[in-house]
């Protein structure tokens, strides 16, 4: 892959290690409900125009988190396909209470990239 990373779960302990921080992983929770509400929305409504009010929202709260909280660039400006995705995979092991455990499971391969 032309981003160095062969693929999702090679650059999933980088995306990691940017995001330690409990309140930025938090906002990234909020702003990818945001996003998926306001997709939903648009779907159910027919209104495309929320189309860029969810990504305003979700991508707001997430850079908010790492500019603010993590004090780091967001992964996004330089993988934002493989961002993308390991947002998702966060966001759903958050909705299901493993995150933490996920942080722990990775503490070895995070640390090159802290």
């Amino acid at each position: 892959m032309a981003s160095g990373f062969g693929g999702l779960d090679e650059f999933w302990p980088f995306y990691i290690a940017q995001h330690m921080n409990r309140a930025n992983r938090r906002l990234h929770f909020a702003g990818t409900t945001f996003g998926l509400v306001a997709l939903a929305a648009c779907m159910l409504l027919r209104e495309p125009r929320l189309i860029p009010i969810g990504l305003a929202g979700a991508y707001g709260l997430a850079w908010i988190g790492h500019f603010k909280f993590e004090g780091n660039k967001p992964a996004t400006f330089r993988y934002p396909f493989l961002s993308f995705r390991a947002d998702l995979r966060m966001y759903r092991l958050m909705w299901t209470g493993s995150m933490e455990a996920e942080i722990i499971r990775l503490k070895q391969q995070i640390l090159p990239y802290r």
